[in-house]
């Protein structure tokens, strides 16, 4: 197993290009299989999840043609079969966005129950719901998630929770459905509105994308198409804590800013400055951070992907801070480990109470899941000392060289694969 080995205590200067969305890549591959002509799709991230999800693509019949390491087309016209059994696909929570997409072409689909992170439930019954609503029968067999109609219709479903994954995977099946559907209470994440950005260029007909009420009109076909990922907004805002807890002045370019407000605005709570450009953020921060409280939410609030990594900034800033996780009731499985490196934090059900301390230690910790594993990266580069940090395939699965950019603001961070490779790092940095 590979780990990265941190010695921290630098400050993070320069510029860092952020890359493509993978929540919204994951789903637009997906809906790339709804038109039997050939899909070009670019800003595409290198990440596990992505690899996995264009290997279940093409178990199924899809031709998937990597053209470069960011660029994929997609051609759906010689789909075998609905079934996806893909053993990779377990283990990623996207695996569902194959059921709206198939399902709106095709009429039916098979796909197996979403693994991922184990960050607490996340129960896919309102997408269940939409598809019902739309008259699809819908079951749980054999760790597969199967659902048939003879026809899709439109309908008026209103989400019982805010869920983007429900939200995009009826807006894809609702594309193709006869008639109209109106989702209410629908997720307004940057990555919903893409993926109904990406439907409308295949000559769907989405409004409504980034409200919360979004009005689809089903058509007959889609056809081909040229796309863009847009940025990835947690990979942004990792490398903004990463440059407040080091003390650091880093320039992030391909970003949307809008995009980042809620993350910009907790880090001015934390005392430090932030400039935005037109496709750039610059975070510059000086010296001790201050505390500050944060409860994560839906789109535009506070991300629920931000939430580990704004709490080792906290652990690190003057007073006590409160976070409050309302999305996931596994979210703090990072806590006992970032203790390891002198962290002071109480959990008690869904609340961190934080008191902030003036430095941390390198110590050798685990990560428990992807943002988690992220944060811990970020508690190395700002202790003293040497930190491992194990388990880093989940960090892999949304992070694209993540070591490598980090070492070009400065860091010193290295992925190793044996005890031996880990000693000679420490000797190498003294």
């Amino acid at each position: 197993m590979e780990q990265y080995v941190i010695k921290g205590g630098i400050p993070l200067n320069g510029e860092v290009e952020i890359g493509g969305a993978k929540n919204a890549a994951l789903a637009i591959l997906a809906a790339a299989n709804m038109t039997d002509e050939t899909v070009y799709i670019d800003n595409i991230p290198d990440v596990r999840d992505i690899n996995a999800m264009l290997e279940a693509m093409e178990g199924i019949g899809t031709k998937v043609e990597r053209l470069d390491r960011h660029t994929v087309t997609v051609n759906g016209s010689g789909l075998e079969n609905c079934i996806v059994e893909n053993e990779s696909m377990k283990r990623i929570r996207a695996s569902y966005y194959l059921l709206g997409a198939l399902l709106g072409k095709y009429k039916k689909a098979q796909v197996p129950l979403p693994g991922g992170c184990n960050i607490g439930s996340r129960p896919i019954d309102q997408h269940l719901k939409g598809f019902k609503a739309m008259g699809a029968a819908t079951r749980i067999e054999h760790g597969f998630i199967i659902a048939e109609a003879e026809k899709l219709h439109g309908a008026h479903i209103f989400l019982d929770m805010v869920s983007v994954g429900a939200t995009i995977n009826i807006m894809m099946a609702a594309s193709m459905a006869d008639g109209n559907t109106i989702i209410e209470n629908a997720a307004k994440e940057p990555h919903v509105v893409d993926v109904a950005n990406f439907l409308n260029s295949m000559g769907a007909s989405i409004k409504g994308a980034g409200t919360d009420v979004i009005r689809i009109k089903g058509v007959k076909s889609l056809h081909r198409t040229e796309y863009s990922i847009i940025p990835d907004q947690i990979e942004a805002g990792t490398f903004m804590f990463a440059a407040a807890v080091t003390g650091g002045n880093v320039v992030l370019r391909n970003v949307i800013p809008k995009h980042l407000e809620a993350t910009s605005a907790k880090l001015l709570e934390l005392g430090c400055e932030v400039h935005e450009y037109d496709d750039a953020v610059r975070v510059i921060s000086h010296g001790r951070l201050q505390n500050t409280h944060v409860k994560t939410m839906p789109y535009p609030g506070f991300p629920t992907d931000m939430q580990p990594q704004i709490a080792v900034s906290l652990a690190l800033a003057e007073g006590t801070s409160i976070v409050t996780e309302s999305i996931f009731e596994n979210r703090f499985r990072y806590v006992d480990e970032l203790a390891r490196m002198g962290a002071s934090i109480k959990v008690e059900g869904n609340v961190a109470v934080i008191s902030g301390v003036e430095k941390f230690t390198g110590a050798r910790v685990s990560a428990p899941d992807l943002r988690a594993g992220a944060a811990l990266v970020i508690a190395g580069l700002a202790a003293e000392g040497i930190t491992i940090v194990d388990d880093i395939y989940y960090i892999e699965r949304g992070y694209e060289n993540l070591d490598q950019k980090l070492r070009g603001l400065g860091a010193q961070i290295e992925k190793v694969a044996s005890e031996k490779e880990i000693q000679k790092f420490k000797l190498k940095v003294g």
